[in-house]
């Protein structure tokens, strides 16, 4: 007698009425369509109504809904509430603007469902291909190695990782940290990024192993103050390992020498690692290429296509000029990640790359835009972009209630509404308040900071659909906006 009890009905995700999804499916991408295209007609930003935030409060779902009613709830409380960045008056922070090919190529890449930590398929091979395409843009030779990742935070680590593990003169992975002769010392500018104390942290070196050296009135990296720390730290009985150079600072835009840095760091045997995320890819702007020149002299540089190549978040890449290093830094093969002869598993293992097994498919929104576009168009609009700053920048010159409070070098602009006879103490709190407005009223995201001991507005254009009428406008409310707070201050 079969005493098996009866299987209960089977379930699955799939849609029970395709043509239904089908339907839904073209009414979201004409949606999309159209929030695109009209980007220009809405505010770049606005604060969430409390009824929205309270939306996100609601219990776990327990049972079904209508799909469409779901599309219709994420229209209404999180596509109208954005950050902003694909619109063309965010200049807030350092972030690309997007574009609708690789917002597509995203849509793709979650149907087909591919894992890239590796394996013989299609996805794992365009993979290896955008990073040959980023080692050609970055004039690395074709035996470098490199991985896609998250963005400039992680590629940053990828390449500090293997620096650490090369010049530690121990095997770190098997024995760690507490069996090196030596601590190791990382430098880089006092501009550096904050994610590199993140990655010294990460990788068990702690925040004092980073070195922030001195930079120069126009905010690089002193290679003369570099020379003498590294003999310090040498005389002190630390290990000078990697010195970071920053293609592009957060908060001006500033560029090392780095070809200064490749001479430095050659001839006192240290790993030259290269911050790119910023401007690394002005590599591909014919008009501006010559000021990353020396970085492909770098061991390792870390890049983001989803910042001047616009790729959807997220897509950053790590390159490594040494293959061998960069795979011994990360490689595990335990019995279930076996390569076999042939087969699914023969080919492409990329988890041995980087630190995850797991990846998402990253590179085909990167290449069906690189497809469409070519590399010539997307230098011309980084090109674009620095031109623009130079026009903001004369803009600000050319009106006596504004100042430049730091030098402009490629495509940020610092500077501050400073009417006559105020002084600095009250000049921060006027100017981030004129920030916050220009937010509030949807007009433009613009951030702040300060340079040389000076609170500024910083305007970060990084945008292809920003123009130059967007600029003149931000000029206009600055103003409009200064006179109207100095004048209530005045009042009261």
């Amino acid at each position: 007698m079969n005493t098996l009890r009866k299987a209960a009905a089977e379930e699955t995700l799939d849609p029970d009425d395709w043509a239904d999804v089908q339907t839904l499916s073209h009414r979201v991408v004409d949606d999309a369509v159209r929030y695109l295209r009209d980007v220009r007609d809405r505010p770049v930003w606005q604060d969430i109504p409390a009824e929205v935030k309270a939306f996100f409060e609601s219990s776990l779902p327990q049972g079904p809904a209508p799909l469409a009613e779901i599309y219709r709830e994420v229209a209404e409380n999180v596509m109208a509430y954005p950050m902003g960045n694909v619109h063309p008056r965010f200049w807030a922070w350092y972030m690309g603007s997007s574009n609708f090919t690789g917002a597509l190529g995203d849509f793709l890449a979650a149907i087909q469902g591919s894992n890239l930590g590796g394996g013989n398929h299609a996805a794992a091979y365009m993979d290896l291909q955008v990073v040959n395409w980023c080692k050609e843009m970055m004039g690395f030779p074709a035996s470098a190695s490199g991985t896609l990742v998250s963005g400039g935070s992680m590629a940053n680590i990828i390449g500090l990782a293997v620096a650490r593990n090369l010049k530690a003169g121990v095997d770190v992975r098997e024995l760690g940290l507490a069996a090196m002769e030596k601590p190791l010392r990382f430098y880089g500018s006092d501009q550096v990024h904050s994610c590199h104390r993140k990655a010294m942290e990460a990788l068990g070196l702690g925040n004092r192993a980073l070195r922030r050296i001195s930079t120069d009135a126009g905010l690089q990296i002193d290679i003369t103050a570099l020379r003498e720390a590294i003999a310090e730290d040498r005389a002190a009985g630390f290990q000078p390992a990697c010195v970071i150079g920053t293609a592009g600072t957060v908060n001006t835009g500033a560029i090392d020498d780095l070809q200064g840095l490749a001479k430095l760091a050659a001839e006192e045997d240290l790993w030259f690692h290269v911050d790119g995320c910023i401007g690394a890819l002005l590599t591909i702007a014919p008009e501006n290429k010559y000021r990353v020149a020396g970085i492909e002299l770098a061991d390792s540089v870390a890049l983001d296509p989803h910042k001047w190549l616009h790729a959807p978040f997220e897509a950053g890449c790590a390159l490594i000029r040494d293959a061998d290093a960069h795979h011994a830094t990360f490689a595990v093969t335990p019995e279930y990640l076996e390569m076999t002869p042939r087969g699914l598993a023969s080919a492409n293992w990329l988890h041995d790359f980087g630190l995850q097994t797991t990846r998402g498919f990253r590179a085909l929104k990167v290449w069906m835009a690189l497809k469409e576009h070519g590399i010539e168009k997307f230098g011309r609009l980084i090109d674009q972009n620095v031109e623009q700053a130079r026009y903001l920048t004369m803009l600000i010159e050319d009106e006596p209630l504004l100042e430049l409070v730091a030098p402009t070098n490629i495509n940020i602009v610092c500077y501050r509404y400073h009417p006559e006879g105020m002084d600095g103490d009250m000049l921060k709190p006027l100017n981030t308040e004129i920030m916050l407005r220009l937010q509030e009223e949807g007009t433009a995201a613009i951030s702040d900071t300060t340079v040389h001991g000076q609170h500024c507005l910083r305007v970060a254009i990084n945008n292809h659909r920003t123009r130059r009428e967007d600029l003149e406008l931000l000029i206009r409310e600055t103003i409009r906006l200064g006179d109207e707070i100095a004048n209530t201050s005045a009042a009261d």
